[in-house]
C-alpha cells in the first residue's frame, strides 16, 4: 500500500461514525445536570421533569447562567453546543461564536506607534463582537428541542423578575472589573449597589433582561438581530465607541459544523472543530501520547510526557487554527497519527524541550471567566455547552434597557502577530482580525464513549481549557467518576510562556524537583483555575453521575431527577 493511500485511510478511521449509543444500552434511568451554578442546574432539571429534552434544558440552563453567572457568559456572547441526538444516533457542533464587525480592521487596536491599545481590546464598546448566544438559543429549541422557547426560558425569567442571590463567585470575580464596570452607568446600574460590589447574598433582580428574553421568545431570531432590540444595542454601541452596525446583527447566523472525532486507548472523543482550537489541539495531545505506555509510568516521567505533547499542540495552535469559513487549515494533517510521531521523535524521555527551540511564532494571566454546563436525558440525548463573554464580566459595557453585558471576543483574535492576549495565549495571521470573522477559542465541549459508558465534559479558563479537558479525560478513562474528574489536581503548559503551572496540589515538593532535573520550570502553588462540569451514562445499568468542580465552593452544582418522575 502506498504512503498516500496508507494517510487517506488513517484519516477515514479517524472519521468514522461514532458509536453513541450501542444497540442494547441500558437508557439512563434519570437525567443528569452539572452546571456552574446551582439556579441553573435546578433550571434545567424543572424543564426536563415538564417533559423538555436534552435540549430544551440547555436552553434554560444557559438562558439561567447568562443571569445569575454575568462574568462567565449571558446574552451579548456566544458559545458552542455538542449535542448528541439519541433517536438518530448523530452528533451536531452548533457554532455560536461572536463574530467581528464588518467594519472591523486588522490594526484596529494599534496605536500610532503600532503597539496594542490593551484598554480598547477588552473595555468598553470597541472590544465587543456580534453575539451569538441568542441566536443559538433559538436555534436549539426550534431544531431539536421539544418545548416551546417561551417554555425553557420560563426559569430564567422568573428568577429575573423575582430575583436571585448575588454569590461568592460573581463578587470575587467583579473585584477584577469593578472600576471598568464603573465606567458605563448602564453596566454599573445592573451590577452595583450604591457604586458598591453588592454583598453577598444581596437580592438582584433584572427586569430588563427578562423583557428580553421575552422578546426572543416570541420572536425569535428577529427578536433579538432585527426590529427595536436591535437598533438600540447598535444606536447604544455606536454611542459608546463601538462599531456594530444592523447590518452586523440581521447577518449573524449560527453554524452547524461536523464534530472532530479521534480514538485513544479504546475510546472515542466527540469534539469541537475549528473555531475551538480545543478538539485539534486534544488529537494532537493524545496522538504524541498514543506512542508510549504512558499509564504504567511514574508519575513525573508521565507529566513529563503530558507536558511535551501540550507545548507542541499549543505552538501548532498558534501558528494554524482560526475560523474555518476565513483560513484554510491543514486539519487531516495537524491530526494525523504520522504527524504525531514525528513529533514524538523530537520528544526527549529525560530533558525538557525549551519552547523556543521548536520553530513557531515570536516570543511572546488566567481568570475564572466562561462557563460550561454538561446534561443527559433518559432519552440518552447529551449535551455539552461551553458559552462565554470572555473576561470577567465581559467588555463591562451594556447598553441601557437590554439587561446584560456585552462580550471583549475581539480580544481573541491575535491582535499582532506574536503578541499575548489577556490570557497569554500567542497568535498568528490565521487568526487575524477580518470583517465577519470569528476569533479562535480554547473552548472544548466534549464526549467521551467507552464500551459501557459515555460522558460530557467541558470547563472554563481561557488559554488552560484544553489541558483540563486532557486531564479530566484521562481520568476518566482510568474509569474514575464524574465527580473524580473534577477534583483532579490540574498542570498546563502552553508553549509560551515556557513555564508548568500547577495548582497548589498538583504536585509533592520532590515531584517538583525531579521535574526542574530534567529542564521544566514549574510555578507551584498558583491558584486554582477551572470550573469543569461532568455528567457520567453506564450504559450497562443506566446509572447516571453528575460532577460539578469544588474549587467553587457552594455554587456550582451537579445534580440527578428524580427517578420516579422520570420512569
Amino acid at each position: 500500500m502506498s504512503l498516500r493511500r496508507f494517510a487517506a485511510l488513517a484519516v477515514l478511521l479517524l472519521f468514522l461514525p461514532a458509536g453513541l449509543p450501542a444497540a442494547d444500552a441500558v437508557l439512563p434511568k434519570r437525567p443528569a445536570v452539572a452546571s456552574a451554578n446551582a439556579y441553573a442546574t435546578d433550571a434545567g432539571l424543572e424543564i426536563l421533569a415538564a417533559g423538555g429534552n436534552a435540549f430544551d434544558a440547555a436552553v434554560a440552563v444557559s438562558a439561567t447562567l447568562g443571569l445569575v453567572e454575568p462574568e462567565s457568559s449571558g446574552l451579548g456572547g456566544g458559545g458552542f453546543f455538542l449535542l448528541h441526538l439519541a433517536k438518530e444516533n448523530r452528533q451536531v457542533f452548533i457554532d455560536a461564536r461572536e463574530r467581528a464587525p464588518l467594519a472591523a480592521t486588522r490594526d484596529m487596536y494599534l496605536d500610532e506607534h503600532g503597539e496594542p491599545d490593551r484598554d480598547k481590546a477588552v473595555n468598553g464598546a470597541l472590544a465587543a463582537a456580534i453575539p451569538g448566544l441568542p441566536a443559538g438559543l433559538v436555534h436549539l429549541a426550534h431544531n431539536y428541542g421539544r418545548l416551546p422557547l417561551e417554555r425553557s426560558l420560563a426559569p430564567a425569567i422568573r428568577l429575573a423578575r423575582e430575583g436571585w442571590r448575588f454569590g461568592p463567585k460573581n463578587a470575587a470575580m467583579m473585584g477584577f472589573r469593578k472600576g471598568v464596570i464603573e465606567r458605563n452607568r448602564a453596566a454599573a446600574g445592573l451590577f452595583l449597589v450604591d457604586g458598591r460590589v453588592p454583598e453577598v447574598g444581596t437580592l438582584m433582580r433584572n427586569p430588563d433582561y427578562a423583557a428580553t428574553l421575552e422578546r426572543l421568545a416570541r420572536e425569535g431570531f428577529d427578536g433579538f438581530y432585527r426590529g427595536e432590540l436591535a437598533a438600540k444595542l447598535v444606536a447604544g454601541v455606536r454611542e459608546g465607541g463601538g462599531i456594530w452596525s444592523e447590518q452586523d446583527l440581521a447577518e449573524y447566523r449560527v453554524v452547524e459544523r461536523a464534530p472532530l472525532r479521534l480514538r485513544h486507548r479504546g475510546h472515542e472523543i466527540v469534539t469541537a472543530p475549528p473555531p475551538s482550537s480545543g478538539g485539534v489541539a486534544l488529537a494532537q495531545m493524545l496522538n504524541i501520547l498514543s506512542g508510549y505506555d504512558y499509564p504504567a509510568l511514574a508519575r513525573v516521567q508521565r507529566v513529563h510526557l503530558l507536558v511535551e505533547a501540550m507545548r507542541r499542540a499549543y505552538r501548532d495552535r498558534a501558528i494554524y487554527l482560526g475560523d474555518p469559513d476565513f483560513v484554510r487549515m491543514p486539519i487531516d494533517l495537524l491530526m494525523h497519527p504520522a504527524y504525531a510521531a514525528g513529533l514524538r521523535a523530537g520528544i526527549s524521555l529525560e530533558r525538557a524541550t525549551p519552547s523556543e527551540l521548536l520553530p513557531g511564532i515570536g516570543a511572546p494571566a488566567e481568570r475564572e471567566d466562561t462557563t460550561h454546563f454538561s446534561i443527559v436525558d433518559t432519552e440518552g440525548n447529551l449535551a455539552a455547552v461551553t458559552q462565554t463573554v470572555n473576561l470577567p464580566y465581559g467588555n463591562a459595557f451594556a447598553v441601557a434597557g437590554t439587561g446584560f453585558l456585552l462580550n471583549n471576543e475581539m480580544d481573541d483574535f491575535s491582535i499582532k502577530p506574536g503578541l499575548p492576549n489577556a490570557f497569554g495565549l500567542v497568535g498568528d495571521d490565521a487568526n487575524a482580525i477580518e470583517p465577519g470573522k470569528r476569533p479562535l477559542s480554547s473552548m472544548t465541549p466534549s464526549f467521551l464513549v467507552g464500551e459501557g459508558r459515555v460522558a460530557a465534559i467541558g470547563t472554563p479558563g481561557g488559554s488552560r481549557i484544553i489541558t483540563m479537558v486532557l486531564l479530566g479525560l484521562l481520568e476518566l478513562m482510568d474509569g474514575q467518576s464524574a465527580q473524580a474528574a473534577t477534583d483532579l489536581p490540574r498542570f498546563h503548559h502552553q508553549y509560551l510562556p515556557d513555564v508548568i503551572s500547577a495548582e497548589p496540589d498538583a504536585f509533592t515538593p520532590e515531584e517538583i524537583a525531579a521535574l526542574e532535573a530534567k529542564g521544566h520550570r514549574v510555578s507551584a502553588g498558583e491558584r486554582s483555575w477551572g470550573n469543569m462540569q461532568v455528567v457520567v451514562w453506564d450504559r450497562t445499568t443506566g446509572a447516571v453521575q453528575a460532577g460539578s468542580d469544588p474549587r467553587w465552593k457552594g455554587v456550582g452544582k451537579g445534580a440527578t431527577g428524580d427517578e420516579a418522575i422520570f420512569r
